[in-house]
């Protein structure tokens, strides 16, 4: 099992990136908040989490852009939950943002990669 990182030790999110990786979360399926929170945090390797005080108010944004519907449901655990769903405009605005993230990462490798000598 792997170890438990501290939250002093945890990696902060980049301003914008919440969206994405919930959108990217709900992908793969509808999901109640706590189990989106869950799978980043799993998915990350226990280096990102994600407090529900900035993901409901996000996904609180994301239904008002229409990139996600809700609707009440039962969760495993048999309590009453409220279930994401992506919705079409919504696997758009992921790919556009998936596509600015892979930008951003290779202008960023370029910046931090190794000095060469000219």
């Amino acid at each position: 099992m792997p170890k438990r990182r501290n939250d002093s030790e945890r990696l902060e999110l980049l301003q914008g990136t919440l969206d994405m990786l919930i959108l990217k979360t709900l992908r793969w399926g509808p999901a109640h908040g706590h189990g989106i929170a869950q799978s980043i945090e799993q998915l990350s390797g226990r280096e990102l989490r994600i407090d529900h005080g900035s993901l409901y108010p996000a996904l609180q944004r994301l239904q008002q852009e229409g990139w996600i519907t809700a609707e009440w449901g039962t969760s495993e655990s048999n309590r009453r939950a409220k279930f994401y769903r992506l919705t079409a405009a919504g696997r758009r605005q992921l790919a556009a943002e998936t596509s600015r993230w892979e930008r951003f990462v290779l202008a960023i490798g370029r910046i931090m990669g190794p000095v060469t000598q000219e």
